[in-house]
């Protein structure tokens, strides 16, 4: 039988404890933006694809490129709505759709938490650097991962 790991060695707990440790950073940052940590990935991915892609995101686009789930992603982009920076509507495409655009208030609050939170991840990953954090994590990252930011 193979001995086990000492904790200090396991990668689960090590990727564990720096999750835990990011999270609380981007957490404290986000808070004076009024933003929870998923209202601000759902935020910036409808910010991002909004502006990247020809057509407005659906929600489902949305929790794909979040890799969040959908009924989930749902109530928080209808939390975002009543806080008039998101609007949804019906799709033109689907009708059992819902596109989704941010607001131009959206807009603002998603170019601040962005630039907010690579604030943190430049000073977060300066350890490692930025450059072979992403070459790691982009492996690590399940292979239908979205590749965009």
């Amino acid at each position: 039988m193979k001995k086990s790991l000492p904790p200090a060695e396991s990668p689960g707990l090590l990727l564990w404890r720096v999750t835990l440790a990011w999270q609380r950073a981007i957490t404290a940052a986000l808070r004076p933006l009024g933003l929870t940590h998923v209202q601000f990935v759902l935020l910036a991915s409808t910010w991002w694809l909004a502006e990247n892609e020809p057509v407005p995101p659906t929600q489902r686009r949305i929790a794909d490129h979040a890799g969040t789930d959908a009924m989930m992603t749902s109530q928080v982009l209808r939390a975002l709505e009543s806080r008039s920076l998101v609007e949804r509507r019906p799709d033109p495409i689907d009708a059992r759709a819902r596109s989704v655009r941010p607001t131009a208030a959206g807009e603002r609050l998603a170019r601040e938490a962005v630039a907010v939170v690579e604030a943190i991840d430049h000073d977060f990953f300066a350890p490692v650097g930025s450059r072979d954090a992403v070459t790691l994590l982009t492996r690590l990252a399940p292979v239908n991962a979205d590749r965009h930011p």
